[in-house]
């Protein structure tokens, strides 16, 4: 049976810097509750077990901040046990906002403005995350579209989907509206120096 993770990857997984958020863990654990049940977060479990690092999700706590490895290790682990296609990574990213609170209650506080853009995004990215810096690059009101680039972190391609996924549905709940697209344009992982996503409502 070919191994869920190889010990090579699980090293360097676990040597990546930064720290995210426990909702950020959780709210996998809630994606795979709602599409395969307890018992399938259960097999999730046993497989983070079995690699020397588990994760029991209902004991991680929304506001303490965990090792990134460990975000990356249960997408991987959730990917691999099921055959998720990076079309259902991009989903999990999708039902994130949907799911936090924590999310919901900095979101609701936010408008689709320049000044907010470039002041108050940023800072709530290191609410967030410790690893990477969230960079406005360009908003255009006119053109209803806007731009930003994730320096500072290389992380796995796993979270190309799944980030888009994230700003999707988080740009769909500042504009109610559903004509909303995201793209990554840039990603350290096809050559390029950061991360850079195109955002159109």
């Amino acid at each position: 049976m070919q191994e869920i993770i190889s010990r090579k990857e699980l090293e360097e997984l676990m040597k990546t810097k930064g720290e995210i958020r426990g909702v950020l863990l959780k709210t996998d654990a809630q994606f795979i509750i709602k599409e395969k049940g307890v018992e399938g977060l259960k097999k999730v479990e046993e497989e983070t077990k079995k690699l020397g690092h588990p994760l029991t999700y209902d004991k991680i706590e929304t506001m303490v901040f965990y090792p990134v490895g460990l975000k990356t290790l249960s997408l991987l682990v959730i990917k691999r046990v099921f055959a998720f296609s990076d079309e259902k990574i991009k989903e999990m990213g999708i039902y994130v906002p949907k799911f936090s609170w924590f999310l919901r209650m900095f979101i609701e506080k936010f408008f689709v403005r320049k000044d907010v853009f470039f002041n108050q995004v940023p800072k709530f990215w290191r609410k967030l995350s410790t690893g990477g810096e969230f960079i406005p690059i360009e908003f255009n009101e006119k053109k209803r579209e806007l731009s930003f680039q994730i320096r500072g972190t290389e992380i796995h391609p796993i979270y190309c989907p799944y980030l888009v996924g994230v700003f999707t549905s988080i740009m769909k709940m500042l504009t109610k509206s559903e004509n909303v697209t995201c793209e990554e344009t840039k990603c350290p992982f096809a050559g390029d120096e950061y991360y850079e996503f195109l955002i159109k409502w």
